[in-house]
């Protein structure tokens, strides 16, 4: 009795050995930490197993003036790197300088027909002002030089026509050229355009697009 009282002890004390030498399960350590996994353990993603990088924001050049359509597409598509169809021409007013305009002030119509006939009958170089604020007016010359047309406007007055000095205001059509390009080139790229132009634009306007830029489109 006494025999097998001691095989029972030392059993258990063999048993209780065993169980605290076990090394712990993996799927314990694993369910139970509850841990991210660390930064190093990420595996990248993209061409070549890299990050792709943040994609690059695009800005908005606007420039000009040139004077016809076909002015700006030659510049476009020159070795600048704009491809087709990923530029556009479009149209803008410009402000010119006023001429100086002598002409005799607007009346009844029948009664500068008559003027005007009378004019023309002496030799005098005039014509009727059909639309504008100065319609019925007669016009007597149109000036570039200020100077130019004072002289004319002292020669009429002693010839004792009521001629007047006025300013003749006019626009031009011109074109510009717009396009999108990454926003860290497109200081650059307006200035090689500038130079592959030969001269410096009276404008350039350079402002955020919104949108991702694509590098199989984009100069």
């Amino acid at each position: 009795m006494r025999t097998l009282a001691v095989l029972v002890l030392l059993l258990n004390i063999t048993l209780w050995y065993v169980a605290a030498h076990l090394p712990e399960s993996d799927d314990k350590s694993a369910a139970g930490s509850g841990s991210l996994p660390r930064v190093t353990s990420l595996k990248l993603t993209g061409k070549g197993g890299a990050l792709s990088p943040e994609a690059a924001t695009v800005s908005c050049v606007a420039l000009g003036w040139f004077e016809s359509r076909a002015d700006a597409k030659k510049l476009a598509e020159g070795d600048t790197g704009l491809s087709s169809g990923h530029y556009e021409v479009f149209e803008g007013e410009q402000a010119l300088p006023p001429l100086h305009w002598v002409l005799i002030p607007p009346q009844p119509h029948p009664v500068a027909q008559i003027e005007l006939q009378e004019l023309e009958a002496k030799g005098v170089d005039a014509y009727l002002v059909t639309e504008g604020e100065n319609r019925n007016a007669i016009s007597l010359g149109l000036f570039e030089s200020r100077e130019a047309a004072i002289s004319m406007l002292e020669e009429k007055k002693q010839k004792n026509l009521n001629a007047v000095l006025a300013k003749f205001t006019r626009n031009q059509v011109s074109y510009g050229l717009s396009f999108e390009v990454r926003s860290d080139s497109a200081r650059a790229k307006a200035e090689e355009l500038a130079s592959a132009r030969g001269t410096n634009f009276d404008f350039i306007e350079i402002n955020e697009c919104k949108g991702l830029a694509k590098s199989e489109n984009t100069p």
